[in-house]
């Protein structure tokens, strides 16, 4: 990805692709802090409770949004971040295989296995990867998601709602688990009653 194209819009509405490369840098960290942080009690949640849908959007005046765009102008050179997202998000891709997937861990006051929690970030991360390259020309954007990750996104998504996305809409076109404030509102008419309930806008899963 250029270096130009760290100064182009991303999907999550109000966000640079450079706040979002710094998010996920925070993401990876979180991801390794986590697989290192054993639980003390039972399983809480689990890969779709994990997830919280609500119709009240993010104002930015969160103080994690604010630090997030911060740490992204600090970086000033686009190498820098690109760098340092490559070199926790490898160390994040090396450890999660490591880990015992059984293992109750603890984050934000839940604890979940690690194969919950590393599920739920199969809708994280395939989110954002469209977010990186909503607005990137398509010879400078990255490979697209795997299509494993786009259907298990959406089918995540789908029983987290419990409503069905419309048939005609491809995964990789399915805003469902785009629909934060940052992210484009879904496209298309609900033809029935379980897919208007999926086409109430927005919705930020949090």
């Amino acid at each position: 990805m250029p270096a130009g194209a760290f100064d182009l819009p991303s999907g999550c509405r109000g966000w640079l692709v450079r706040d979002l490369a710094s998010h996920l840098v925070i993401d990876a960290q979180d991801v390794l802090i986590t697989l290192a942080t054993p639980a003390e009690d039972a399983p809480t949640a689990d890969a779709l409770s994990y997830w919280t849908p609500t119709p009240t959007p993010p104002d930015r005046t969160d103080p994690h949004d604010a630090l997030t765009v911060r740490l992204a102008a600090a970086y000033e050179d686009p190498d820098l971040l690109k760098g340092h997202l490559e070199d926790l998000g490898g160390a994040a891709e090396r450890a999660a295989p490591l880990a015992e997937p059984d293992l109750p861990v603890a984050i934000q006051g839940m604890s979940l296995t690690v194969r919950d929690f590393l599920h739920a970030y199969v809708l994280e991360w395939t989110s954002h990867h469209l977010d990186l390259v909503a607005h990137l020309d398509p010879e400078d954007a990255p490979a697209p998601p795997p299509v494993e990750g786009l259907a298990e996104a959406r089918d995540m998504v789908e029983r987290r709602l419990r409503a069905r996305l419309p048939a005609g809409w491809a995964d990789a076109d399915a805003r469902a688990w785009r629909l934060g404030a940052r992210r484009s509102p879904m496209r298309g008419g609900p033809s029935s009653a379980s897919s208007a309930r999926a086409g109430r806008s927005p919705l930020s899963f949090g």
